[in-house]
């Protein structure tokens, strides 16, 4: 099984919060990945901070331990089925979610996440590290 980890999981890592980092240590032998669009909210939360030069060395050395999945077209197909059955339920999830879940499904790794709203995506698989 792989994990495609969510941007707050990264951040809880990258804090040393003890249950993430243990939970990253129990599946040190699974493959995990960060999507693009977790990458660019951490380049972005780096950049805008009060030691952007610390924490874009953080974001860096994070990049080379794990792989980043780049936007492609059955990505874009799987986010766009998703949008399509959230609109006619009437639930809104920013687009940059949707696309870490289209990702996460279209590579069949479980997301790991805090942020309840992934829940409304159907088929996707979710842990959550912070319990």
């Amino acid at each position: 099984m792989g994990y495609l980890i969510d941007t707050n999981t990264m951040i809880y890592s990258i804090k040393n919060i003890a249950k993430v980092n243990d939970k990253f240590k129990e599946n040190l032998g699974s493959p995990k990945a960060i999507s693009i669009i977790t990458y660019a909210e951490l380049y972005y939360g780096a950049k805008k901070s009060a030691f952007p030069e610390k924490n874009m060395a953080i974001v860096r050395k994070t990049t080379e331990l794990f792989p980043i999945i780049e936007i492609t077209r059955p990505i874009i197909e799987t986010f766009a089925d998703i949008k399509v059955h959230l609109s006619k339920k009437g639930l809104i999830i920013p687009d940059f979610d949707i696309l870490i879940g289209a990702t996460a499904l279209t590579m069949n790794y479980t997301l790991v996440t805090n942020d309840f709203h992934f829940n409304n995506i159907p088929g996707l698989k979710i842990e959550n590290w912070m319990e």
